[in-house]
């Protein structure tokens, strides 16, 4: 089932706490980053929408945080995510090489930091995050994390748009 999309800001103010918990774990799987952003409602635009996920991201444990990496999918592998497939569409036209070499570092990275490679995305080739990744695999454990909060955020920020259904000229 695809999530909801362009539902607006006061229906979503409106919803009853459990419904608004579940349409925001559409964008993050976190338990706690959804309670706390429904706890904070109603918002009266999407950029104190946007704040109020900013600040429920930082606020969210190393364990939190690895709830919420679990949920996403590999970089370049088959998912039954709608998102994260519509996230990754550059990525499924590439070359039967890249998407290999896409596999291999996949495998260190998480060798190397114990979870899966999360990056946003969104309008990027799969040459572009296989570059990204070789990064990043440069990165110690407190930098990657860091960066991974970060790409959350990013990610997080994309969806809340989808969901709510953000016009390019709001502000935020």
């Amino acid at each position: 089932m695809a999530p909801p999309e362009n539902i607006g800001l006061a229906t979503f103010n409106d919803l009853p706490d459990d419904e608004a918990i579940g349409v925001l774990r559409t964008c993050c799987a976190s338990q706690t980053w959804a309670a706390y952003l429904v706890e904070r409602r109603p918002y009266a635009s999407i950029a104190e929408l946007h704040a109020a996920a900013r600040e429920a991201l930082a606020a969210m444990t190393e364990g939190e945080l690895d709830k919420a990496l679990a949920a996403h999918p590999r970089i370049g592998a088959p998912t039954n995510s709608p998102l994260s497939a519509r996230e990754q569409s550059a990525v499924a036209g590439a070359r039967a090489r890249t998407l290999d070499q896409l596999a291999e570092a996949n495998r260190r990275y998480e060798e190397r930091f114990g979870h899966v490679y999360l990056v946003c995305a969104t309008g990027r080739t799969a040459d572009e995050l296989l570059e990204i990744l070789h990064d990043r695999l440069a990165n110690d454990p407190g930098t990657e994390r860091r960066a991974v909060r970060a790409e959350l955020e990013k990610i997080n920020r994309i969806r809340i748009d989808r969901l709510i259904g953000r016009t390019r000229t709001e502000n935020s």
